[in-house]
């Protein structure tokens, strides 16, 4: 028989269970939530796709092509004033050609005649080096015109598949931001249910997966996320709701239908 006190204390007993049942039903349900709501946000970054490195990796590429056409440019003016200095060179030895030329005239000895064309057969060496070096720098200066041209029109293209890219990304960013931002903000208010361990554990286990699912519902008494066959003893404390159970194969937290129709029932 059981006596009224005995009676008060299961009575008392049972909502405090009643409540823990409630307690992780409502933390599944979050984490069920968290996950869809991360999963909504998945999709959204893969829409944007790789557009965002891919915009990166042109604006990269554009700088490296700029700054190699402004050393080309830097290497073609240095090249002008080498040209302009053997050629004043050349100038300068003209004229001392000139003059020796000149004073050959009013020789007093062979000695002197012998030094003066030395003179001017080192000058005209001089003016022989002078054209070769001209010859080198105007070769030197019309490669690197030429690659010049070639980084330019290579750029003129980037540019414009980087003007595209933009264009294209900005069209998603407007069209997503605002989703995405939303989204979040539920993502944050949806983990503030939970505990943080439970929370750095679903996070962890996204991280870990290949499709970001985390928590999946148990499908033809399989784990939805690895397909390996739950035990029935697992599949009943499962639906029991007592407690977070994991899957022991790929580590992602299993649900039953009924916190997935619970979770329908919120929206």
């Amino acid at each position: 028989m059981v006596t009224d006190s005995q009676a008060e204390k299961r009575k008392a007993a049972n909502p405090a269970e009643e409540q823990q049942e409630i307690s992780i039903e409502k933390k599944l349900i979050a984490l069920y939530t968290l996950q869809q709501i991360d999963s909504q946000i998945d999709k959204i970054r893969i829409i944007r796709g790789e557009l965002p490195l891919e915009v990166q990796d042109l604006e990269d590429e554009n700088a490296g092509l700029e700054t190699r056409i402004e050393k080309f440019n830097a290497e073609i003016a240095s090249f002008k004033v080498m040209i302009a200095e053997k050629q004043q060179a050349i100038k300068d030895s003209l004229a001392l050609i000139k003059r020796y030329e000149e004073q050959q005239q009013n020789v007093r000895n062979n000695r002197e005649y012998d030094s003066l064309s030395k003179e001017i057969e080192f000058q005209t060496l001089e003016i022989q080096l002078c054209e070769k070096r001209i010859r080198e720098y105007n070769a030197k200066e019309e490669e690197f015109t030429n690659e010049i041209n070639i980084a330019q029109s290579r750029l003129d293209e980037r540019k414009v598949d980087l003007s595209v890219k933009k264009a294209e990304l900005q069209s998603i960013v407007e069209e997503t931001e605002k989703e995405e931002s939303d989204l979040m903000e539920k993502s944050k208010k949806s983990s503030e249910v939970v505990e943080d361990r439970l929370v750095l554990a679903y996070k962890r286990i996204r991280n870990n997966a290949r499709n970001g699912l985390a928590v999946v519902q148990i499908e033809r008494d399989a784990c939805g996320g690895c397909f390996n066959k739950i035990p029935p003893q697992h599949q009943m404390d499962i639906r029991m709701h007592k407690k977070v159970i994991v899957c022991e194969y790929c580590g992602r937290i299993l649900i039953d239908h009924d916190i997935v129709e619970k979770f329908h029932g919120q929206q």
